[in-house]
């Protein structure tokens, strides 16, 4: 599955490679059974991060809103907790790092919006919106903010594990939806919805809406337009990354580091 990212002179064309685990059949002799096993496709039985780095990346987070996705976020993180600025070399990717704690954590919480059962059994659809919509939400505190998130994103040194988190987002959201397809339609859909969300989320960047409705109906909307998803998937991803390189430009003009 490929997305187009980079600018409309320079375009990149991007593998997203599905996960090894989805290329093995349930081993469940049920679909029943399966679907009761609840857990990522990257299941951590250990955080995601060291300790010292999950404390000074939280910390940083709470600044965002006021500095932004800066080196001064990351410095007044350490501070609050507890370490000298000299922490922040822990960190070679400066404020991305930010950005990739606000992706991993954020992903792996939406396994605490499972839905039930006989939902997941009934309306994987309807899942995977409100799956979807729920992480979107999660950017609510920063998403004035976000703009500088996915700029930060989209530069060369970070675009690959940007795209592997927007992949195993997408992951996330199907198997918490309750799809088990697992032919090649399911790794279309896969690329398709990862290409619906960074379009939903950029979107959600200049929604002036209340509790961002119209944000849910682009998402609806695309989503709704799944049977036309293999032409879909290319559009959007390159629509997304022409943005994302007009993101960048923009931001260095305003006096922005990136």
């Amino acid at each position: 599955m490929h997305i187009f990212l980079g600018s409309a002179c320079h375009p990149t064309m991007i593998a997203i490679k599905p996960c090894r685990a989805l290329l093995r059949p349930p081993s469940c002799s049920r679909l029943k059974a399966c679907r009761r096993l609840y857990h990522s496709y990257e299941h951590h039985r250990t955080p995601p991060f060291p300790p010292t780095e999950s404390r000074i990346l939280s910390a940083a987070l709470s600044h965002v809103p006021t500095h932004g996705f800066t080196t001064a976020a990351l410095t007044q993180g350490a501070r609050d907790a507890g370490y000298l600025d000299v922490s922040t070399n822990l960190f070679p990717a400066g404020p991305f790092s930010i950005v990739n704690y606000h992706l991993v954590t954020q992903r792996l919480a939406l396994a605490n919006d499972a839905p039930s059962t006989d939902d997941v059994l009934n309306n994987v659809s309807q899942n995977i919106k409100i799956l979807a919509f729920r992480r979107l939400h999660a950017n609510k505190a920063i998403i004035h903010r976000w703009q500088e998130a996915l700029a930060l994103m989209a530069t060369p040194a970070h675009l690959p594990t940007s795209l592997r988190e927007l992949a195993l987002l997408s992951d996330e959201l199907l198997f918490l939806a309750g799809s088990t397809d697992v032919t090649s339609s399911w790794y279309t859909n896969r690329g398709g919805l990862a290409a619906i969300y960074a379009s939903a989320e950029l979107f959600m960047t200049t929604d002036r809406s209340k509790d961002y409705v119209e944000t849910e109906d682009f998402l609806t909307r695309r989503l709704e337009e799944g049977e036309e998803i293999k032409t879909f998937i290319g559009g959007v991803g390159s629509w997304v990354g022409m943005q994302a390189g007009a993101l960048i430009d923009g931001l260095r003009t305003k006096g922005v580091w990136i």
